[in-house]
């Protein structure tokens, strides 16, 4: 939508608001679309601290590595980051205000439908990659159907240069709202968010509390080279995996292990097995469905390959030998640096196979939620927990007793070439299947 229209519009899901062209902050197609700033990522009609607030924008560039703001389409949930981002401040203590926002506005929303009535509609955009055009992303209400009251806004710790600080985890929820028509932006504005205009979902919400999420199951079930590999920002965190565990293989079955481990909060336990009775499994574990005091556990059994994620992926013979080992009532894992090749990925969903695969992209979400940002800090993990002068222990891990890690970020620059890390010479760690059925052995 062009930039002279904007302050008439409607907003519109997934739909670019188009910026200036003058080159400065008057280009902020934000501040012509609502009476809000045109700086920061939460933007507000009236004053947090005097507890005014009408209206809220949060607005994330999704690509900030160290706070990886990220909305989940399947699901609709949206986890953001406050603004107390560097350390030397208390949680609260920030110049915007946001973390107090954050802390009252999720407060709030637990309580009663006359509380909810206070909380301002938050309504989320997002660079949308052309100069200051941003797009409109969605109705949010804080909170998840999916979590409990204690996880959906967390004080998280991280470290910058030694200095320890905290800043807030918080996650809300996308509504099924196509458009946030301009009938009921005046509506909020003028201190009546429930008028007429509102929309259906933001009324069941402060109502009731009822969530009714924009999930948008994906089309495609099997995810191309592309979509399973790190973005080309990312790609180092694979390659530095990658030369860590190149000398020592068996080790990196403890670092796949793990990483499953705080994939899923229902993965109970993973057991690395010895590499000589593994019977071709490299772990075994359990997986937890239902309540808490009376659950079922599944069991399933892990293969991990650290692939060179510049070269080859997973081929048909490496799936299938997984596929093989797995038991009546079990469900299999695979977790890869590199990625899977499409004729044997299509083969396990086609014909239903119950495997997960944990490929490039995914090991760097984790790792990225673990705070392990830059190469420093991931250099600094790798060398702690897997040091090369140490065999690789058998391991026994219980998600229940697992500390969490603290989580480090550094200042050093993010490398975008191979050379940064290393030279392709360096073997695969086992021997990868290029997908066209040839054998690698480095």
């Amino acid at each position: 939508m062009a930039f002279a229209d904007l302050p008439a519009a409607d907003l519109v899901l997934e739909r670019t608001y188009r910026g200036g062209v003058n080159r400065n902050f008057g280009d902020d197609p934000i501040f012509k679309l609502l009476p809000v700033g045109n700086q920061g990522g939460f933007r507000v009609t009236g004053s947090i601290v005097k507890g005014t607030v009408k209206l809220v924008v949060l607005y994330t560039s999704g690509v900030e590595v160290d706070w990886p703001d990220e909305i989940d389409p399947t699901t609709g949930d949206f986890t953001y980051y406050g603004d107390n981002r560097h350390p030397g401040r208390e949680l609260h203590d920030t110049p915007r205000g946001g973390n107090l926002l954050l802390r009252n506005v999720f407060a709030a929303s637990r309580e009663t439908a006359e509380s909810r009535l206070t909380v301002p509609p938050v309504l989320l955009f997002q660079a949308a990659g052309s100069g200051r055009d941003v797009m409109f992303r969605g109705l949010l209400a804080p909170g998840s159907p999916r979590l409990s009251g204690d996880e959906e806004l967390v004080a998280i710790w991280r470290t910058t240069k030694d200095h320890r600080f905290q800043n807030y985890r918080s996650h809300f929820t996308v509504l099924q709202t196509p458009v946030v028509s301009r009938a009921w932006i005046n509506q909020i504005l003028a201190g009546d968010p429930l008028g007429d205009a509102c929309p259906g979902e933001w009324r069941k919400w402060v109502q009731g509390r009822i969530y009714q999420a924009l999930e948008a199951p994906r089309n495609v079930a099997v995810r191309s080279k592309a979509e399973q590999l790190p973005k080309p920002e990312d790609a180092w965190m694979m390659r530095l995996v990658h030369k860590h565990f190149s000398p020592n293989p068996v080790a990196f079955e403890n670092f796949a292990a793990q990483l499953w481990l705080r994939s899923d909060p229902n993965v109970a336990s993973v057991e690395v097995t010895r590499p000589s009775r593994d019977g071709g499994r490299d772990a075994i574990g359990e997986y937890r469905l239902g309540p808490g005091v009376d659950p079922i556990r599944l069991q399933f059994a892990l293969e991990a390959k650290c692939y060179n994620p510049d070269g080859g992926g997973l081929g048909v013979k490496m799936v299938s030998r997984l596929i093989s080992r797995i038991k009546h009532r079990e469900f299999g894992v695979f977790v890869t640096t590199a990625y899977v090749g499409d004729q044997p990925y299509k083969e396990v969903r086609e014909d239903g196979h119950p495997i997960v695969f944990l490929v490039g992209r995914d090991l760097v979400e984790i790792l990225k939620k673990m705070g392990l940002t830059t190469p420093a800090a991931l250099t600094t993990y790798l060398d702690t927990e897997y040091p090369h002068d140490a065999a690789a222990p058998v391991v026994d891990l219980v998600q229940e007793l697992v500390d969490p890690v603290v989580e480090l970020l550094g200042s050093d620059a993010v490398p975008t070439s191979t050379g940064d890390i290393q030279d392709q010479e360096k073997a695969d760690c086992g021997d990868a299947l290029s997908l066209n059925g040839t054998s690698r052995q480095h």
